[in-house]
């Protein structure tokens, strides 16, 4: 019965298009053009985004995370180095992120090599942030078994107190990410299931291909 249910779901889409002379030539201008759509149209976390990882024997691992900048050379994003993600990606440096802005009918894939950003750029960042998240990128041990929560709270507390009246400084365990992508697919949904798919993949010469996706 609840198999059934679920089955029945289906949506249709059919406010937009994408063509091969809608697009840019290049994708990270093209994916700027969608961005700012998405800002416009006060998308609840717009930098919402699923990273999805392997570990060297193919294991995969996908989660949400944040997107907090691009420009041409990638896709950035900030966490913990001694994170599961951050272990899977130090086995493998390949990753992919996932854009689903539901309201515009729209996904954007984007596939690449990976690496860390420069310690500056970490370092700005960080400084950027909250005091409180400041703090929680301390008191944290990410992804790793801890007794309870009072006991993560507690350290919380300790560092709290321990910084007071301070500059908390970045954590040398903590830092930023950059995707450089290899292909980056828009997906924007059409009726009927005959959504419109248009590929970007990087060349040798560093040009990007545009082709058509089947759906």
């Amino acid at each position: 019965m609840l198999t059934s249910s679920i089955a029945d779901l289906r949506k249709d889409y059919q406010q937009l298009s994408l063509t091969e002379n809608d697009v840019a030539k290049n994708p990270i201008r093209q994916f700027d053009r969608w961005w700012s759509e998405a800002v416009s149209s006060k998308i609840d976390e717009v930098n919402a985004m699923t990273l999805a990882t392997a570990s060297s024997d193919g294991l995969p691992s996908a989660r949400i995370v944040l997107l907090k900048g691009f420009n041409d050379e990638g896709f950035v994003f900030y966490t913990n180095y001694n994170s599961f993600k951050a272990k899977q990606l130090e086995e493998n440096p390949r990753a992919c992120l996932v854009f689903f802005w539901k309201e515009l009918e729209r996904q954007v894939r984007i596939t690449g090599l990976i690496g860390k950003v420069s310690e500056e750029e970490s370092d700005s960042y960080f400084n950027s942030r909250p005091e409180t998240s400041r703090i929680g990128a301390w008191a944290s041990p990410q992804s790793q078994v801890i007794k309870d929560r009072e006991s993560l709270e507690s350290r919380e507390i300790e560092l709290s107190v321990a910084f007071s009246g301070k500059n908390i400084p970045r954590p040398l365990h903590w830092g930023g990410y950059r995707v450089k992508p290899v292909t980056i697919e828009f997906w924007q949904g059409r009726p009927s299931r005959l959504h419109d798919r248009i590929q970007y993949t990087l060349e040798d010469n560093g040009d990007w291909k545009i082709e058509r996706l089947a759906p």
